[in-house]
């Protein structure tokens, strides 16, 4: 009769491979749009388990509180601005129109209001690369370049914790809490390694999959594993 397979489990959305959002302090976002340049204090950073970058609680002088990821350099009693007339300075936060070509940036609005939705991860920056009329063109962390609206925001800096996949893990139990505030099953196993009434791929003298590993889109979800849907097969012609 068999089990349900992971693939299976975690479609079916149980308490284990659910986001566990009750550990994140706050949204990590701007407020709302407004045309003033307000002045803020970093009142606190804050470890927020699971985001794997410090947040920075930043208290306006309007008494409007919000949640960023904190920058490369960023300490307790900074004094950092918001608005399209801020000094271009680590931490503040400007529209894409008034930050220089090739500064540094992160938390980037991918529609303007949205509060940040681009590069956000500890380490991973954009730069801008140029502007063509209401747009402005920026180099993602994946090197890919998009266009984004320049009245959307982002934070002049580097998003804090860079050095975080330098230290090596060194065994399963870090591992094991590096993993569990996430939506993340660990450790996963793999089909070949388990028994054949466990998963499709598994059974056998030897590891290996014995069958086709192309599926098709519409295969049952018990069978749904490999390689879904594939364009190609096999060695590529040249």
């Amino acid at each position: 009769m068999g089990k349900r397979i992971l693939q299976q489990r975690a479609g079916r959305g149980g308490q284990q491979f659910r986001n566990r959002k009750h550990l994140h302090i706050a949204p990590a976002k701007y407020p709302q749009l407004s045309d003033a340049t307000l002045r803020g204090i970093v009142t606190e950073l804050i470890h927020d388990p699971g985001r794997w970058v410090p947040l920075a609680h930043i208290e306006l002088e309007n008494g409007v509180e919000y949640f960023i990821p904190a920058a490369e350099g960023m300490y307790v009693g900074q004094e950092v601005f918001i608005g399209p007339d801020a000094p271009i300075a680590v931490g503040n936060t400007l529209p894409l129109a008034k930050i220089p070509e090739g500064t540094k940036i992160y938390n980037v609005e991918l529609r303007p209001g949205d509060g940040g939705k681009l590069a956000r991860q500890s380490g991973s920056y954009a730069i801008i690369v140029g502007r063509s009329g209401r747009y402005t063109l920026i180099q993602l962390p994946s090197k890919r370049q998009k266009s984004v609206l320049s009245t959307a925001r982002a934070t002049i800096g580097v998003p804090a914790g860079a050095g975080r996949t330098e230290k090596p893990l060194l065994k399963a139990g870090n591992s094991y809490y590096k993993w569990r505030p996430k939506a993340h099953k660990w450790p996963k196993v793999r089909g070949v390694a388990m028994n054949a009434v466990s998963h499709k791929f598994g059974g056998g003298s030897h590891q290996s999959v014995s069958i086709p590993s192309t599926v098709a889109r519409n295969a049952p979800p018990g069978r749904k594993v490999g390689h879904i849907a594939a364009r190609r097969t096999g060695r590529r012609k040249r």
